[in-house]
């Protein structure tokens, strides 16, 4: 698995110049205030997973449009007081499976939910979350599904699904609002980046190998999907380039982040040909809080996997047991990336 993308040393040094819709902030702050408007209430059902320790429930939270979105909350079963929360957002293709399947962070001490990705994944005996507006002329895929227009695409849904979803576990009663840290792997990592940069008051991020980030980079580098989405619709759409990548400006992560002001741990993998790391170190560079960084040199799209899972379980013991500074929004320093 050879590297195909810049190497470590011109990771570190690069400072891309991104393209930025002049009305980014303006397109997602009328998104997210249509979406509020429609005043849906969550709903939490207990299921009976097998499991003794921790307490699982069928979650239905207000989405884009407020359309139902699903989802699991996983708490331990002997909770008695706010718990600091992981949400995790889940990678191209998935949802969120079935309720016992993902309870380390329950058994960590954390209340934990699952977002089942809209349109993506396999049904359940609960039922999953359907796409509602799908668009004739992508390719097979989500990347270009309403391509034309930003307020068209998928990811504007899945964006909004995500922030609605965060609000709605913050204000549940078994969660302490101010330690919510958000997290997931590749489109999951994307979708955690985009949460904490329209989301203030984060505890904190976790964007793993992130997909959705430089995008106008990785439809050119990336060999393998889902990027190559891009390229092939823009094979048969000579004339479109333009307008297909300023739609997707708006939903790229990489700009979002600037926006954003949680602490963060990123995780890069140096042989990714999935979501090459030039274009997550485009996101980690632009991020707008504090950041630290593991690199794993001789991973693919894998990522640091069991390892990185530990890291991050220690970063989240110590990011919500330590008082936060009285100077948590001076501007921030990177740590040196740690090499895996």
């Amino acid at each position: 698995m050879p590297l195909t993308d810049l190497t470590l040393a011109e990771c570190l040094a690069l400072r891309p110049d991104l393209e930025e819709p002049a009305d980014l902030d303006a397109f997602w702050d009328s998104t997210l205030d249509t979406a509020r408007a429609h005043g849906t209430p969550p709903r939490y059902t207990l299921v009976d997973t097998g499991l003794v320790q921790v307490a699982t429930y069928d979650a239905v939270l207000p989405g884009f449009a407020g359309e139902p979105v699903r989802g699991w909350l996983h708490l331990p079963a002997d909770a008695r007081e706010p718990l600091g929360c992981v949400v995790e957002f889940l990678g191209y293709g998935r949802g969120r499976g079935l309720a016992h399947e993902q309870v380390l962070w329950a058994n960590a001490g954390y209340a934990h939910f699952i977002m089942d990705t809209r349109g993506q994944g396999w049904s359940t005996a609960a039922g999953d979350t359907p796409d509602t507006a799908p668009l004739a002329g992508s390719v097979p895929g989500f990347l270009t599904r309403g391509v034309e227009n930003p307020r068209d695409h998928y990811y504007r849904r899945v964006f909004t699904d995500a922030v609605r979803c965060v609000e709605a576990v913050r204000a549940h009663p078994a969660v302490d609002p101010e330690k919510v840290v958000v997290t997931g792997v590749s489109q999951g990592g994307g979708i955690a980046l985009a949460v904490a940069a329209l989301t203030p008051g984060l505890a904190g991020v976790m964007p793993d190998v992130p997909f959705l980030c430089d995008i106008r980079r990785a439809v050119r580098v990336a060999g393998l999907p889902p990027y190559t989405e891009v390229a092939e619709y823009l094979s048969l759409h000579r004339d479109r380039t333009g307008t297909v990548l300023t739609t997707l400006s708006y939903l790229d992560a990489a700009l979002l982040a600037a926006r954003a002001t949680a602490p963060a741990l990123f995780s890069i993998a140096m042989m990714d040909e999935v979501c090459p790391p030039s274009t997550c170190f485009a996101a980690y560079h632009r991020y707008g809080g504090p950041k630290d960084l593991r690199v794993y040199e001789f991973n693919g799209h894998e990522g640091g996997g069991g390892h990185h899972r530990r890291e991050q379980l220690t970063w989240v013991r110590e990011l919500l047991t330590t008082p936060r500074p009285a100077d948590a929004d001076a501007p921030p320093t990177p740590h040196a990336p740690q090499l895996a």
